[in-house]
């Protein structure tokens, strides 16, 4: 029997859990198996292939039904990927012929000629109401037979299956990394986090939970399963609420509870009065959450229950009709007064906010003594604070603009970007550069110092992952700032996607911008075919799932930007389609194959964000004529409908702009501040790994390291990040 959540284990690790069965001779189903993972893009480590040759045959039957499912679906290889042109890239015509050709089909068709002709001689055509445009005009097995095989050639993904321990150990694992992660987990990853911890409940559990909303998940599950909650402020019991009401626990969008069982009432007072009774003091923080209170209270009936006193006071600060106040209003006081030092004074006890506060009170700051204390003060909480705000602060002076009228690029956390005038005063230079000095000590101070690190080239520039949310759950996903090396002849993009009930049109474009971020060009359903590539078809309609595609040469292409975007012309958004996904491949020219060929794949990442049109990264020509991808994980808000990558060229520059000359913090920073103690850094060369055990840190877990080493890739980057 398989364990339900070996999936989860494979997605997040790249592990399989020890397979277990009778033993047998199972070396030919095994190295059948190997081979048919080849062709998705996936291979057997030597130990793996090893461990299943050694059992029944049966036994390795089953084991490869169940990971190819989980493998396909890690690729995008698990739906059909048809094309409008039966021969993409092939034989694509040019836009105004495609759509003549469209119009005439419409004159001979008897059902559509008059509304064809209405339209016509009223000088608007609508595309959609001919009968021939945006619809599969031939079956996928016609599609596959008018291709050749793919070529298999020394580039194609080959992402290495290792083996785990138990299926017990490695989802006990997998449940403790991703609770007691430091920094947040993106949508997805909190998704698993609730199932795993469903299952974990009763077991080991990590030392601390830093993160607010892991502990909401957590706690839902120790709810379930009868466990002590873990509470330390009233706002962890709202969350937690939200949990149980299937809402965000994140608190940015409002949660519609739902009713509530009296034990799970009682268990919500009862941890809210226990926070309250102990330190009063935390009433404080329910003035940021004020509505969300109320509509709770009309859910737990807090009058009910006279037991547990400061439970209800909580609801009497929301409606108003008790004080406590907040600690940021204190601090709010003294600056509206102007009195840098005395909220740098009180903002010490608070070192988060603190460090969150270090540009404004520079800003505020008028005279040296006074930038002077908020410096000094920074200097002595700095152990205090988290180590991804430590970073957070770090990379943000590191990017401080020392003079004003930039453009400044934000983004929530969700991923909506948006733009706006840098009108800030700038900081001074020294107070910059003595507070860089203090964080980069502070962060070599709490980095380990392994006596040998081995590190992958290629994963120098990969940005740490401050937070789960700027990235997306996938393969081969890189969290947002990252560049990585783009090596192949051809890019080809894809997007898939399968409405939910109404029908809908997203479209796959490309915009090529040159150095100066101007536009070049373009490849969309308005624009088919250019220099650089081909697109394969506006296909308008999704009730069993659509694919569009576009084929660059990049050897062709005349920009210095290549922008892939994919705008929602009609229907429902990423997050109301039943799946949605963006991905590229790369392939040489010599190759052929099917539009989709998994075994190329490099990138394929969810689309689940707000917004109408999305940005997933972009991909940027250096002086040498090489290629590098980097990743943005953006959404705009675009129109409500018909979006167009027409419509939206100079909001994508700019944002494009502000993140590409954005400098975030890398592996490579890590690194070196390793390298400054004891620790012996080697960039791997790709040959023979060392004997002895090494902290390896790379994009892809090399075979033969010795059992005792540490390995971090971008599955588990975020343990780089210090606590």
């Amino acid at each position: 029997m398989s364990h339900p959540l070996e999936p989860l284990v494979i997605r997040h690790t790249h592990r399989l859990p020890l397979p277990t069965g009778p033993a047998g001779q199972g070396d030919v189903a095994a190295r059948q198996f190997d081979a048919v993972l080849m062709s998705v893009g996936f291979k057997l480590s030597a130990d793996l292939l090893e461990q299943l040759s050694g059992l029944s045959e049966g036994t390795v039957v089953d084991t490869a039904v169940r990971t190819l499912c989980t493998v396909r679906e890690m690729a995008g290889d698990h739906v059909r990927h048809n094309v409008y042109f039966i021969d993409f890239p092939a034989n694509v015509p040019d836009t105004f012929d495609f759509w003549t050709q469209c119009i005439v089909e419409a004159l001979a068709d008897d059902s559509a000629r008059a509304s064809t002709i209405a339209q016509l001689e009223s000088g608007v055509l609508n595309l959609l109401t001919l009968p021939s445009y945006g619809n599969y005009r031939h079956t996928y097995a016609e599609m596959l037979a008018a291709h050749d095989e793919l070529i298999a050639a020394a580039g194609d993904r080959l992402t290495v299956l290792h083996l785990g321990g138990t299926a017990d150990d490695e989802v006990t694992a997998l449940y403790l990394a991703l609770a007691g992660s430091s920094t947040p987990l993106g949508e997805e990853h909190l998704g698993d986090l609730k199932a795993l911890a469903g299952h974990c409940a009763d077991g080991p559990q990590p030392e601390a939970i830093p993160v607010r909303e892991n502990r909401a998940v957590v706690n839902e599950a120790r709810l379930k399963a009868g466990s002590g909650l873990l509470l330390d402020t009233v706002t962890d019991v709202l969350r937690l609420a939200c949990a149980l009401s299937d809402g965000d626990v994140t608190l940015q969008e409002p949660t519609r509870f739902k009713g509530l069982s009296r034990p799970v009432r009682r268990a919500l007072l009862a941890g809210l009065d226990s926070v309250v009774a102990a330190s009063p003091a935390k009433l404080a923080d329910v003035n940021a959450w004020r509505e969300d209170w109320k509509r709770l209270g009309e859910r737990l009936h807090p009058h009910e229950y006279p037991q547990w006193p400061y439970a209800a006071e909580v609801f009497a600060v929301a409606r108003g009709e008790k004080k406590a106040r907040s600690f940021d209003s204190r601090v709010e006081e003294l600056l509206g007064m102007h009195d840098v030092t005395g909220a740098t004074e009180l903002l010490k006890s608070a070192p988060g906010k603190l460090f969150r506060s270090l540009d404004r009170l520079l800003r505020m700051a008028l005279t040296q003594e006074e930038r002077d204390v908020v410096v000094a003060a920074a200097e002595q909480v700095a152990p205090e604070v988290a180590g991804r705000v430590v970073l957070a602060v770090r990379e943000h002076f590191h990017n401080r603009a020392e003079d004003t009228g930039e453009r400044r690029v934000f983004v929530n956390r969700l991923g909506r970007a948006w733009v706006a005038d840098d009108v800030r005063p700038p900081v001074l230079p020294p107070e910059r550069k003595r507070l860089i000095t203090a964080l980069d000590a502070e962060i070599r101070r709490r980095l380990p110092s392994p006596e040998r690190l081995l590190v992958d080239p290629d994963v120098l520039d990969v940005a740490l992952p401050l937070s789960g949310r700027a990235t997306s759950a996938g393969l081969g996903v890189l969290p947002r700032g990252s560049v990585s090396p783009v090596d192949g002849e051809l890019l080809r993009f894809f997007v898939y996607w399968k409405q939910t009930e109404q029908r809908t049109d997203f479209d796959l474009s490309a915009l090529m911008l040159n150095a100066d971020y101007s536009t070049r060009t373009w490849l969309s359903y308005t624009n088919l075919t250019e220099l650089e590539g081909e697109h394969s078809g506006d296909i308008t309609d999704a009730p069993d799932g659509a694919s569009e595609f576009i084929n660059l040469r990049l050897g062709a292409v005349r920009g210095t930007f290549v922008v892939p975007q994919v705008n929602i012309f009609a229907g429902e958004g990423f997050e109301e389609v039943e799946e949605s996904f963006f991905g590229f491949m790369l392939r040489d020219a010599e190759q052929k194959g099917r539009p989709f060929e998994p075994a190329t794949v490099r990138m394929k990442s969810e689309l689940r964000g707000p917004g109408r049109v999305a940005l997933p990264l972009a991909f940027r020509r250096g002086r040498d004529g090489s290629w590098t991808a980097k990743w943005l994980h953006l959404y705009l808000r675009g129109t409500p409908s018909a979006n167009r990558v027409e419509g939206n060229r100079v909001t994508v520059a700019t944002l494009l702009r502000g993140i590409v000359e954005r400098e975030q913090l890398t592996v490579r920073y890590v690194t070196d501040l390793m390298g400054d103690g004891a620790t012996t850094v080697t960039l791997w060369d790709g040959e023979a790994v060392p004997e002895g055990p090494v902290t390896y840190i790379g994009l892809e877990r090399p075979e033969g390291l010795h059992p005792d080493s540490r390995v971090i890739t971008p599955e588990n980057l975020r343990d780089l990040i210090p606590e």
